[in-house]
């Protein structure tokens, strides 16, 4: 597997390195995607609303190259094509779960004193 093999040498550390595996808008919902279940092109499609055909190939062939995604060709009429995580995609999807939570936290998360429907708040009885 190695290296990506897109600025060998270039990279300043290893955040800039990963970066250049997900950077775009597309690539880390790809992952995000795929952590449920291996989905077929037009799946993704869906998954993804906003993605142009040629958006989502080009970083599915990136994706696969980067030895991120596996891409399974079934010899079946019509042809049918899935998409997985490697396990590198796996460590990847795991490696941005923190980012994930921060960005839960600090640009999902409500103004204050509002309340989410998800919040676990304990009943005070007696208030109006």
């Amino acid at each position: 597997m190695g290296t990506t093999g897109r600025r060998p040498g270039a990279y300043v550390c290893g955040i800039d390195a990963a970066m250049d595996v997900i950077g775009g808008k597309w690539k880390v919902l790809i992952l995000w995607a795929l952590h449920e279940r291996p989905c077929r092109f037009g799946e993704l499609r869906r998954e993804l609303p906003g993605v142009t055909e040629k958006v989502l190939a080009s970083h599915l062939r990136e994706m696969e190259a980067d030895g991120l995604v596996h891409r399974e060709a079934y010899d079946e009429v019509p042809p049918r094509v899935e998409y997985s995580l490697t396990p590198r995609g796996m460590s990847l999807n795991e490696a941005l779960e923190p980012l994930g939570a921060w960005g839960r936290a600090n640009v999902l998360s409500p103004a204050p004193g509002q309340m989410r429907e998800d919040d676990d708040v304990p009943l005070v009885t007696g208030a109006a």
